[in-house]
């Protein structure tokens, strides 16, 4: 730690602070997270080293860049390219929304970001405002924060594990614990960024999980019939029932005269209350609402080839495994 000078402090949560520091050496600004507990905690531990493993797999120009981990006094330290703000810091200064040129530069580049998390079958889980870093001088976008990430399961029969994250966010599958779900949850995420982005309100601000499934169906109509099956059986929910919808809205009268047909058109195939039928990043990405913008984000051929030689996320791991735990054993400065 002794070669950077602390500069301020960014952010801070559960998991301890985000700090802004200089590089003595190079002069180069990062934001450093130190975290509260130790590296004797088996558990953070853990899961520093998968969201090490993570980042060190998904590099791309829309993810936030790991620079180093490393170890002093017993407390383990990640070293990112810092990025000025967040994508919540920028819309509490625009109140009233975005520019539409904005949020669709903005939501293409998300899209790109979690192209590249699920060509190497991993989920986010965790798309919000928060966790997306943006330039507020170009509006370049780096995703971050991969705590909640997780491989897809390689067996048919394996579940994800249940977690706590953002309820305003999170896809009816998630809300209703379906113990199957995939890539099209983030997908769900990247739909109510845009709504958000749109008119500063968040689109679906439950107070709770009841809640929240009903504002989801008071914009977008019923859950589906396994979704229902999966309400009743739900001991969480036992007892309970969706209040009755009186006026039910619509997307298209939510946001009359705020959002073009093109965007309205995307934004309800990322809405779909069946996550089967939810549009992939992929399909969203060759949408006629990004055509007029999808040649200033072509990539170098040399990042697109990461594609062609795509990995399992467990060769990924092992070929990693080394390097990771040597990050994370370097002896404090």
């Amino acid at each position: 730690m002794n070669k950077y000078e602390i500069l301020g402090v960014s952010g801070e949560g559960a998991y301890g602070v985000v700090l802004k520091c200089r590089n003595k050496e190079n002069k180069e600004i990062v934001a450093i997270k130190k975290f509260k507990e130790t590296e004797d905690d088996e558990i953070v531990r853990k899961n520093i080293q998968r969201e090490v493993k993570m980042l060190r797999l998904l590099r791309h120009k829309n993810i936030v860049d790991l620079k180093e981990a490393f170890k002093r006094k017993g407390r383990i330290y990640l070293v990112f390219e810092y990025v000025e703000k967040n994508l919540l810091e920028i819309l509490e200064q625009k109140p009233s929304g975005l520019e539409p040129e904005i949020i669709r530069i903005i939501i293409y580049q998300l899209l790109k970001s979690l192209y590249q998390c699920h060509q190497q079958d991993v989920i986010h889980r965790d798309v919000k405002l928060e966790n997306l870093l943006v330039n507020p001088y170009n509006y370049e976008l780096k995703l971050c924060d991969f705590g909640f990430a997780r491989a897809l399961p390689t067996k048919q029969n394996d579940v994800l594990t249940d977690y706590v994250a953002t309820r305003w966010y999170r896809a009816p599958e998630l809300l209703l614990q379906c113990p199957k779900y995939g890539k099209a949850v983030d997908v769900w995420a990247v739909a109510c960024i845009m709504g958000e982005l749109i008119d500063g309100q968040p689109m679906f601000p439950g107070e709770n999980e009841i809640d929240q499934l009903y504002l989801i169906q008071k914009l977008l109509g019923n859950l589906t019939i396994e979704q229902k099956e999966l309400f009743i059986k739900n001991p969480r929910f036992v007892g309970m029932k969706f209040p009755e919808i009186n006026k039910p809205e619509s997307i298209e009268r939510k946001y009359l005269g705020k959002l073009s047909k093109k965007a309205l058109n995307l934004m309800k195939l990322m809405l779909k209350m069946d996550p089967q039928d939810r549009i992939s990043v992929e399909e969203a990405l060759k949408h006629q609402f990004f055509d007029e913008i999808r040649d200033q984000f072509k990539e170098e051929k040399k990042e697109v080839q990461i594609v062609e030689k795509k990995k399992s996320f467990q060769n990924v791991q092992d070929e990693l495994k080394n390097n990771v735990e040597h990050s994370l054993q370097l002896q404090g400065e």
